[in-house]
């Protein structure tokens, strides 16, 4: 086979075991020259593919997969296993509409065992499977492969201390990118860390606990004294750690980027046909010097120019850099302020709170829930937290917002981004859930801004104004074009346009396309106006009020339809009595694939000409 074709001919991971493993390397220089390619074209997650091409390339060496299982937690890690499972061909087509998945999806590939969009799950959902074949007699392993970062969500903990006693043939693999999880202390240590990887350590160890376990009368004495004298030597020289203790046979730490020590540790891991914990140092953007730099900026990204790693799009052009430098000015005047992210502090925008205010920044990895109730612990000793997270993300934290935040109406401010339509990366990680899920806790307030000026005022209210959970959420990317003569208001609720006996009603950024939308209608002789709801939750009175005055409504919510707010506002109008012509468009009971933005607006007729569509087809009937 000739050099620097080698990824061509891998189809299947069958095609990838025909290569000797002085070969893995050239290969996995061309996976790294695609993956960069792709992602510069198409956006998504490159330094933390860049970082686990050798671990994902001796993984398919060494196991048999499908009949073995991987399990990627989160999953934005998943590029190389398409790669190398049959999805070369179509890699182009990554995060495009009808294409390939940023993440794993089991109805693309056989190989894809378990849907990953939110983090600590992978070993949970392991176990799970291996505690299934081993009900169903099937010997197959089953591997999760889990970031370090993704150790700081507390379910990552809850699936270790049930799997590692359970005796199942559960490998899990740590990726350390960043931390140090056991300290290994000295040349021993590091020698001993070498032999426990090798394969003959457990085979030679087997064999001669072995032979004395079958000696009659003494046999087994001596196997436990040798046990004991193991262990005791082992915590003298080489740290005992967490994962031991919970009951998994701990290899590593090895270089994650060593081909030869990865296929080997991996080895060890099958013989031992028990819970094993791998744990593997990696270099997270390996292989393209701007992303091992700055691997943070690098983690998801837009398109990108190659030869210089600068995006195609204006970075601080978004709702999340804005929201961000706007808190710190309100820092800048009231130290009561401080802000919470969750792992992601340039994707919230807050890498200037961090960098003003670090006394008052809190990164409490990824794990919402904590968040959640820790901003309730500040607020009740008199600070204001704002916590920044994407909606997709926030769905973890609902309990604590019920439980801890508003029956006790604690004064918190959660910042949603990415609220409503995401776009490229898909079922995981729209947005579409937080306005119906919020609508449902008592005594909280939202806000839905539709452009940078009315971010700053909803953020000023959110801190000043309301008391208990206050929620502003606004979209991924850059505000929309308003008209000239639209001004924000602190009101509930504002009109725009003149009177008319049909509305539409909207919130967030859809009122630009209302907006256009109106001026489309006025030239085919239908005007309308435009109910637009600066706060969706509570709703006023006096909205419902004068909403009964129109003879038609129109609601264009992008969000989840059952639940949401126009299913509120219809059942309000109910009770009221209104007798006019009431119609939603919403999105229907289903989940939004990956493609652009814009492109799923149109789909389900949220855009300007859709809603016109909807009105215009009213109008015929």
């Amino acid at each position: 086979m000739r050099e620097g074709n080698l990824l061509k001919r891998i189809n299947s991971p069958a095609d990838l075991k025909k290569l000797n493993i002085k070969q893995l390397p050239a290969l996995c220089d061309e996976i790294r020259e695609t993956l960069i390619a792709a992602v510069s074209e198409n956006g998504g997650h490159l330094a933390s593919n860049l970082g686990v091409v050798e671990l994902t390339v001796a993984m398919h060496f060494v196991f048999d997969c499908p009949r073995d299982e991987i399990v990627f937690d989160v999953g934005h890690q998943s590029y190389t296993h398409k790669l190398l499972t049959g999805r070369q061909h179509r890699f182009d087509t990554l995060r495009k509409e009808n294409g390939l998945s940023g993440f794993p999806r089991p109805t693309e590939s056989e190989y894809d065992t378990f849907i990953a969009g939110h983090s600590s799950t992978s070993i949970s959902a392991a176990f799970g499977i291996s505690r299934a074949n081993h009900y169903k007699m099937k010997d197959d392993y089953v591997i999760a492969v889990i970031g370090d970062g993704a150790l700081t969500g507390g379910m990552a903990y809850e699936a270790l201390n049930n799997a590692g006693k359970a005796g199942s043939k559960l490998i899990v693999i740590l990726n350390d990118n960043k931390m140090s999880i056991s300290k290994n202390v000295g040349a021993i240590a590091r020698y001993l860390a070498v032999i426990r990887s090798k394969p003959s350590y457990y085979a030679i160890k087997n064999r001669f606990i072995g032979f004395f376990g079958k000696i009659p009368f003494i046999g087994a004495g001596i196997k436990s004294g040798l046990e004991r004298l193991k262990r005791g030597l082992k915590n003298m020289m080489y740290t005992s750690n967490m994962f031991e203790d919970m009951g998994f046979s701990y290899l590593g730490p090895v270089d994650g980027h060593d081909l030869g020590k990865l296929t080997t540790i991996l080895a060890t891991a099958k013989k031992m046909k028990r819970p094993a914990f791998v744990h593997i140092n990696t270099v997270k953007g390996k292989g393209y010097s701007f992303a091992e730099q700055n691997p943070k900026q690098f983690h998801g990204v837009p398109a990108f120019d190659i030869e210089t790693g600068d995006p195609f799009c204006d970075s601080q052009d978004n709702f999340s850099y804005q929201m961000g430098q706007y808190l710190c000015s309100l820092a800048e005047e009231d130290d009561r302020i401080c802000a919470i992210t969750a792992a992601m502090t340039e994707g919230t925008g807050l890498q200037s709170f961090k960098n003003y205010f670090k006394d008052r920044f809190y990164d409490v990895g990824i794990a919402e829930e904590h968040a959640v109730t820790f901003a309730c612990g500040m607020s009740i000793k008199g600070m204001v937290p704002v916590f920044a997270v994407y909606s997709s993300f926030l769905q973890r934290g609902y309990d604590q917002i019920l439980h801890d935040a508003a029956i006790q109406k604690c004064k918190i401010v959660l910042a949603v981004d990415r609220a409503g339509i995401v776009g490229e990366d898909g079922e995981t990680h729209q947005g579409v859930f937080d306005a119906a899920f919020l609508n449902t806790i008592p005594g909280v307030t939202v806000f839905s801004p539709a452009n940078y000026q009315e971010l700053f005022l909803s953020l000023h209210l959110a801190v000043y104004d309301v008391d208990g959970v206050a929620a502003v959420r606004y979209p991924r990317g850059a505000q929309p074009v308003l008209p000239a003569d639209y001004q924000p208001s602190e009101s509930p609720f504002s009109l725009y346009g003149s009177r008319s006996g049909t509305a539409i009603i909207t919130y967030g950024r859809l009122f630009a396309h209302a907006c256009e939308a109106a001026r489309e209608l006025e030239e085919k002789d239908t005007p309308v106006q435009i109910v637009k709801l600066n706060r969706i939750k509570p709703l006023p009175d006096s909205l419902f009020d004068m909403l009964m005055d129109y003879d038609k409504l129109f609601f264009f919510e992008e969000g989840i339809r059952s639940g949401g707010i126009a299913e509120h506002t219809a059942a309000k109008l109910l009770q009221k009595g209104y007798k006019g012509s009431y119609h939603i468009t919403a999105i229907d009971d289903r989940f939004i694939p990956q493609a652009p933005s814009d492109v799923i607006l149109r789909r389900f007729k949220l855009d300007a000409r859709g809603m016109t569509e909807v009105i215009l087809e009213s109008k015929s009937r």
